[in-house]
């Protein structure tokens, strides 16, 4: 599986952007999906996760409300959609997949299989 990240970039608080994972070598129906991300000097944490059947989604506290995670299986695309942007949302972001169907709750890092590379968002207040 190989995974590609898009779409950060710079935005004022308040804003909007849609980060979008692009999966290849398997259907995305296969496996859970998730998007993390890491701050400068924090660990990397897990934000958003969808099942694999795309029934069930989790979030991280911080954006509950704001964020929200979706598929397109016609085109194996993994999407974050983030609302109501707050400068601590300034990390690189990460899409992430585990090795099958489990449906577990939240991925966290030691779940994942496969790792997209970053791509910056940056939040300004």
């Amino acid at each position: 599986v190989q995974l590609q990240a898009s779409g950060g970039g710079l935005v004022q608080a308040g804003g909007s952007l849609r980060l979008s994972c692009a999966a290849s070598g398997r259907a995305s129906s296969t496996y859970d999906m998730g998007w993390f991300r890491q701050a400068p000097g924090k660990e990397r944490e897990s934000v958003a996760t969808l099942s694999w059947s795309g029934t069930s989604t989790y979030y991280a506290d911080s954006v509950k409300g704001r964020f929200t995670i979706s598929r397109d299986s016609t085109k194996n695309m993994v999407y974050l959609q983030m609302n109501s942007l707050k400068p601590e949302d300034t990390a690189v972001y990460y899409c992430a997949a585990n090795r099958g169907r489990y449906n577990t709750g939240i991925l966290n890092p030691s779940q994942v299989a496969y790792w997209g590379q970053g791509t910056q968002v940056t939040v300004s207040s």
